[in-house]
């Protein structure tokens, strides 16, 4: 996989280092030299850039990064025309970090495909999101062992947990299944709401909607996931 992270405060040079370790593409941009010089052995690229500069930003690789993140966080209007700028270019899966709701709106407004809350989303969340194609949410116990959700991969689908000896041949433990299911509300509009099964039954079929909340070593995760992000890309 290849990103472009626009902005190397906390958050995003954070979620850069991390997809770099994952064995990925990263180029990272900032305006300040001095970040750009403190990151440039732990990320793949490091540019000092104004990424409000059209000029500039029109000669980064859009046709062949999978994934644009803007993570900028201290200016807003930065913020949204780096977005903007982007957006305009042609990024192909473009994510925008969310100052405040105003600001989700405008990002909104403007198109972006996800966007991010640094304050109550961890880079080690979304570095696992972004890397993985099934992974809705992961919390990193520490550098080894996650617990995570994920939607269950085309190929599990019609199985059972049993089949699939997840614990014998992955070393991984299934801690729940966590089935979507949509209901009507009193006013008569849908929503979807999960439906927590429980400890997992190990003879239960798996289907496509449902999510796995797995937990193991990020190794053995990334090895039964098995599905990276650019497949999905591939596939469209």
């Amino acid at each position: 996989m290849k990103y472009i992270i626009v902005g190397l405060g906390n958050f995003g040079s954070s979620l850069a280092q991390k997809l770099t370790a994952l064995g990925n593409e990263v180029i990272a941009i900032d305006d300040s030299m001095e970040k750009v010089e403190h990151f440039k052995e732990k990320v793949t690229h490091t540019i000092r850039m104004d990424a409000t500069d059209e000029l500039a930003v029109s000669d980064l690789p859009f046709d062949e990064t999978d994934i644009v993140l803007i993570a900028i966080g201290e200016d807003q209007g930065s913020n949204l025309m780096a977005t903007a700028l982007f957006k305009n270019l042609g990024a192909k899966r473009l994510i925008s970090r969310a100052i405040n709701p105003l600001h989700k709106k405008v990002l909104e407004a403007i198109g972006v495909d996800e966007i991010v809350h640094p304050e109550s989303e961890t880079a080690e969340r979304w570095s696992n999101k972004l890397h993985l194609k099934n992974v809705i949410d992961s919390f990193e116990l520490n550098d080894d062992f996650s617990i995570i959700e994920a939607q269950v991969p085309k190929k599990y689908v019609g199985k059972t947990i049993k089949e699939l000896k997840i614990r014998e041949e992955h070393d991984l433990l299934i801690l729940t299944i966590i089935q979507r299911e949509e209901k009507t509300t009193q006013i008569g509009e849908k929503e979807e709401v999960d439906k927590i099964e429980g400890i997992a039954d190990p003879n239960v079929e798996l289907e496509e909607k449902d999510i796995l909340v797995i937990f193991g070593k990020n190794s053995s995760i990334d090895s039964f996931i098995g599905e990276k992000s650019s497949e999905e890309n591939q596939d469209d």
